[in-house]
């Protein structure tokens, strides 16, 4: 089974960036089997088409926009996924949405796609999550590992310690 997981955002606006922090953390928490890419896509959705290319399962860790208070842990699939991103929930989803809709027609889209997010407490300009978020974050790395589960996909805590740039910055 071909597994990609995505952290979006942007580590520049706060909370914005708790997609590429939750991967991060989630690669220094567990060992992955290399049937597993994660990948930080960062806020340009079009850089990702060859990664997302063919694959059976996507799980993108995003900041969402629900509607829900603040720091509400979010797991979307399959169907509950807008079918191109009707429903603006995400700052990623004109570009994630055109990306898909172009795997679409190249017969190229994932197979299943599911989205782990968090309603951001704050977006203004600050490297580093706010107290809320951060809080929650361990929840949201748990959620990624559980959805890896599911797919029976081997999750290990790991023994190494080790560190990603985000941890190691004090972010």
């Amino acid at each position: 089974m071909s597994v990609v997981v995505i952290g979006l955002g942007n580590v520049l606006l706060s909370d914005e960036g708790l997609g590429v922090r939750a991967v991060e953390l989630l690669e220094q928490r567990y060992s992955l089997p290399e049937s597993v890419e994660v990948i930080d896509g960062g806020t340009s959705a079009m850089d990702l088409l060859n990664p997302l290319s063919n694959n059976e399962q996507v799980i993108i860790a995003d900041a969402v926009k629900t509607g829900a208070p603040p720091c509400t842990l979010v797991r979307l699939a399959d169907d509950e996924v807008p079918k191109f991103f009707q429903t603006k929930i995400s700052p990623h989803q004109i570009g994630l949405s055109d990306l898909l809709a172009l795997l679409t027609v190249q017969g190229q889209a994932p197979e299943k796609i599911t989205i782990i997010g968090m309603v951001p407490d704050s977006l203004r300009t600050r490297i580093g999550l706010t107290d809320g978020v951060n809080a929650r974050m361990d929840e949201m790395v748990e959620m990624l590992a559980d959805e890896l589960r599911s797919l029976g996909i081997s999750v290990e805590p790991r023994q190494d310690g080790v560190r990603g740039f985000w941890a190691e910055a004090g972010c």
